[in-house]
């Protein structure tokens, strides 16, 4: 796309496997080289070549005030100045710990960790314990970190049971993990009531982001709570993309369910690397030291992605209208689209749930992975690179979400709205 960002992209391959640090930066989907970015602010990114761009993607979710917000770089500046990493306790972590239990109805004690995927894999092994049962369920489209035993094979129309779906994974420990169709309550039902006794915990994105935004049916997310209480099975919720981002409490709170463990990231590290993972105090009480359940890192409760956290969260609790302010913005935008591409003759199917949104290039309503499987991989790959050329950042995979900032101005919806006007008209119908 520019000089300079070619350039780097060239050295990165060489050093660097597939020349990016994580899989869909690589633009596999879309074709071309990534964009290597020099700096963000606000709602806005700059790349190495200089080129502006209005982001919808804000680092996969966690940017919702916005990149380099004064409030949230002030407070890394003054954590960092008091030192980057103790490895030993701080009173962020008691602070931060606290804004969670209060936020989250569900969650009663949390343990700070790097990742999402450490979140979710810490989730599963303290299930397992807490039940003395080895199986898993997931479903088809939800991602939970690359773990071993999430790396399975998503499937369609039916169970998939103990497929890796990367190298490296053992077949017999991949086994345990059985993979159901998102928004399938029969299907869940059925498998429960079999082999209930067997599974340990269900984990489930509550909405759907990491297959682009599928929104629960009506009922499903009250029925897989109630099957798995009925069968003794512990119910992890997900809200690594979903918590604090659609809700200030998380999905949870929107749908009225309450796991008995929660899966946090993203927007509680304010742009750091930061997971976590909490709920009923009987099950985090066996997690060590106080219970048998190993889980530790050198990292985990870092002093500056603390005060990251801490600062975003106080940014959007200020605000008694944040989250309306927010939702606004986006219907204006996703409308906008619809317009744009009813317009153009393009078929797209566009969910929204609070600052997120997807776009499928399909005629069909999508509510689950098979669905989303639909989408015209080749329209949207006309789209993505129409929409850069307008200087709008989306997602380089037609299967990922996108976001909206607090930080988006009304002129910045207006510009992304005219350049998807254009852009649509230049897709291939």
């Amino acid at each position: 796309m520019g000089i300079i960002s070619d350039n780097i992209f060239r050295e990165g391959r060489i050093l660097i496997p597939g020349g990016v640090n994580s899989p869909v930066r690589a633009f596999k989907s879309v074709g071309g080289n990534p964009i290597f970015i020099d700096r963000a602010k606000g709602s806005k990114m700059f790349d190495v070549d200089g080129k502006e761009y209005i982001d919808y993607v804000g680092s996969w979710g966690p940017m919702i005030v916005g990149h380099a917000n004064k409030h949230v770089t002030k407070a890394i500046n003054e954590a960092v100045a008091k030192g980057s990493s103790f490895g030993a306790p701080s009173p962020l972590e008691v602070a931060l710990a606290s804004k969670i239990v209060k936020a989250v109805p569900s969650i009663e004690m949390v343990r700070m960790v790097n990742s999402g995927t450490e979140a979710a894999m810490s989730a599963i092994r303290l299930a397992r314990a807490y039940t003395n049962r080895d199986r898993i369920i997931k479903f088809d489209g939800c991602y939970h970190g690359h773990a071993d035993s999430l790396l399975v094979k998503v499937g369609s129309g039916g169970a998939t049971l103990g497929i890796p779906d990367s190298l490296g994974v053992p077949k017999d420990f991949a086994k345990y993990t059985t993979s159901l169709p998102y928004n399938d309550i029969d299907a869940l039902t059925k498998i429960m009531e079999k082999e209930g006794d067997s599974i340990a915990a269900v984990i489930i994105e509550p909405i759907v982001g990491n297959a682009g935004v599928i929104r629960p049916i009506e009922g499903f997310l009250e029925a897989v709570r109630k099957v798995t209480e009925e069968q003794g099975t512990l119910l992890i919720v997900d809200e690594v993309m979903t918590g604090f981002r659609v809700a200030y409490g998380g999905a949870q709170t929107i749908f009225n369910i309450k796991p008995d463990l929660t899966c946090l990231g993203k927007i509680i590290g304010g742009g750091l690397p930061v997971g976590a993972y909490g709920g009923r105090r009987d099950i985090m009480s066996m997690v060590a030291p106080e219970g048998a359940v190993y889980q530790a890192g050198t990292l985990s409760g870092n002093p500056v992605a603390m005060a990251a956290g801490l600062a975003t969260l106080e940014v959007i609790a200020k605000d008694n209208d944040f989250y309306p302010k927010l939702e606004a913005k986006t219907k204006k935008l996703t409308a906008g689209i619809r317009e744009g591409a009813a317009k153009a003759g393009i078929p797209i199917y566009l969910p929204e749930a609070g600052s997120m949104f997807s776009i499928f290039f399909t005629d069909k309503e999508v509510r689950n992975y098979a669905d989303a499987q639909g989408t015209n991989v080749a329209q949207f790959r006309e789209w993505f690179h129409l929409m850069l050329d307008e200087g709008i950042y989306l997602p380089p995979s037609p299967f990922e979400s996108y976001f909206v900032s607090s930080a988006h101005t009304g002129n910045d919806i207006d510009r992304t709205i005219e350049a998807a006007k254009k852009a649509f008209k230049g897709v291939t119908a």
